[in-house]
């Protein structure tokens, strides 16, 4: 295993280069042939599908590049081309990598839509001003119902209604549109979750971190069975599921159903997956359903990733008592993709609780409100400094200001602190931390501790107006099935934390709940939360 430090004293984005991608960034690539065409002459199997009904397909590279390519040719025949956007609306099925390969092969730009999106959210990111504009939208008749009264919305392309007969009459020969580094290839929108929706262009220079993510905090090898659960419509699947393993020829795996405990575990089983990554709602539910319901998949897991939120060390206890695996925590954003892990395939210290160190090729700092570096221990922003990260990638929002690029820093909106040995610990975003009688308090300590109890399955910790402390700590707490909220729980619980943590961070106030509102990518909405407790 290579030493952490001794990477990033030695790295280089070139030899990266040399190593990940078949083009150059500077002569010319393509996404569809980084991803597909330089795989297919070996027979090589570029996904595992599993049908939300029980069907089960199996496709290989050579098949996706004659797909991609019919795609490409039927672009061609409605005036699509290079630069333009094509969007998909499109669940967890074979067809969605036809869209996607072949929107690169002509080098236009890929657009991912959430399937759970409705159509407010579909018009904010496409016809709206700030939208995409995308020529063309690929989408399933589950799903088509959702554009009918989209405002200017542009031709449709309906799986299970002229998709395949449309494709059936393209050739298979399309010469790839070769492009830049700095060229887009993926325009996707944040989820709002701290405003309006962004777009965030990719340029194909994001292959490089997408490449280093895969082989150093991944640690996707050769002999695994990789699947990542998260959903395409997101960033961290559409990387990372997606782009991530077909960039190294490796199997990627599609469920398409929606997540549930028992199809997670039978899949897991019947594909022997040994390489998991998903976020950590996921595992949360896992754990819920008890050490009984894993024994299916105990010792399976070679490794195991979690992304999206901060990962509780409870569930990081949970994983190698039950699961008999390490789940390393991950963090990053829609704009600059993964930042800081506790990486697989590097050797460094893993602390609890910590996010992580930085991905070699970026550098990172906690900063104050004047971009002065802090000291260690202290909280602040989390920020990259760009002209000491070569494999910082951020092009800017579609059609809108950037006012998280202060001089040489990308501000992340995060609040971190970094340790003496370089770690990195997510205390909240700026939003969610909670000031109390002058303390400052991050959700994720507070919320890290209740996970304890063996009473919850999840729970979300926001601030309440209070008079006389500004705020105090509400703790809003899904129970475990079968759990009754009592009086003498909500006591239990915040003793607990009192005891734990601190007195001035523990929960005054417990609410239980049925279900926490989250973003349809599994992001716990504490600004909902907020916004009721006042």
């Amino acid at each position: 295993m290579r030493d952490y430090f001794e990477t990033v004293r030695n790295f280089s984005a070139t030899d990266l280069e040399r190593k990940a991608l078949f083009g150059s960034l500077d002569k010319g690539l393509n996404a569809c042939v980084e991803c597909c065409d330089r795989w297919a002459n070996d027979g090589a199997v570029a996904l595992e599908w599993y049908g939300a009904n029980g069907e089960r397909r199996t496709v290989t590279f050579a098949q996706m590049r004659d797909d991609s390519a019919r795609f490409a040719n039927f672009l061609k025949s409605r005036g699509i081309g290079a630069g333009d956007v094509v969007a998909g609306l499109l669940p967890r099925i074979p067809d969605l990598f036809t869209a996607i390969l072949g929107t690169w092969r002509i080098g236009a730009i890929y657009q991912p839509l959430f399937t759970a999106f409705g159509p407010a959210a579909i018009e904010s990111r496409v016809t709206s001003p700030g939208g995409s504009q995308a020529k063309l939208i690929v989408t399933d008749v589950a799903n088509r119902s959702k554009l009918k009264d989209l405002p200017d919305c542009p031709p449709l392309l309906v799986v299970g209604d002229g998709f395949a007969e449309a494709l059936a009459a393209c050739p298979t020969d399309f010469a790839p549109v070769m492009l830049k580094g700095a060229d887009p290839f993926i325009v996707l929108f944040t989820s709002g979750t701290t405003g309006k929706p962004k777009g965030v262009r990719y340029p194909l220079a994001l292959l490089l971190p997408v490449a280093s993510y895969m082989l150093d905090a991944i640690d996707l090898q050769p002999g695994d069975n990789y699947w990542n659960v998260a959903d395409p419509g997101w960033a961290y699947g559409m990387l990372y599921a997606v782009v991530g393993p077909l960039l190294l020829g490796h199997t990627t795996t599609f469920y398409e159903g929606a997540f549930t405990v028992e199809s997670t575990v039978r899949i897991l089983a019947e594909r022997r997956i040994s390489n998991l990554a998903a976020a950590p709602t996921a595992y949360r539910l896992l754990m819920a359903a008890g050490d009984d319901a894993m024994s299916p998949i105990a010792h399976l897991l070679r490794v195991a990733s979690s992304a999206g939120e901060p990962l509780n060390p409870e569930v990081i206890r949970w994983a190698e008592r039950v699961l008999h695996c390490p789940l390393a925590d991950h963090y990053g954003q829609t704009e600059i993709a993964m930042m800081i892990n506790n990486h697989h395939a590097l050797k460094h210290p893993v602390k609890p609780g910590a996010a992580g160190l930085p991905l070699p090729g970026l550098d990172m700092a906690i900063l104050d409100e004047n971009l002065n570096v802090l000291p260690p221990n202290t909280p602040g922003v989390l920020a990259v400094n760009i002209p000491r990260s070569p494999l910082y990638t951020f092009a800017g929002y579609w059609k809108a200001e950037t006012p998280n690029v202060r001089g040489d820093w990308y501000i992340t909106g995060d609040t971190m602190m970094q340790d003496e040995d370089g770690h990195f610990s997510f205390v909240g975003r700026n939003d969610d931390i909670i000031t109390s009688a002058g303390y400052r308090i991050g959700p994720f300590d507070v919320e890290s501790v209740v996970m304890e109890h063996p009473s919850v399955a999840e729970v979300a910790v926001v601030g309440k107006p209070d008079p006389q402390r500004t705020e105090i700590v509400k703790a809003v707490i899904v129970l475990k099935s079968g759990v009754e909220g009592t009086d003498d729980l909500k006591t239990e619980i915040q003793q607990m934390v009192r005891a734990r943590l601190s007195t001035h961070a523990y929960p005054r106030e417990v609410e239980f709940v049925a279900a926490l509102p989250k973003t349809p990518s599994g992001k716990i909405q504490r600004f909902i939360l907020r916004g009721e407790a006042k």
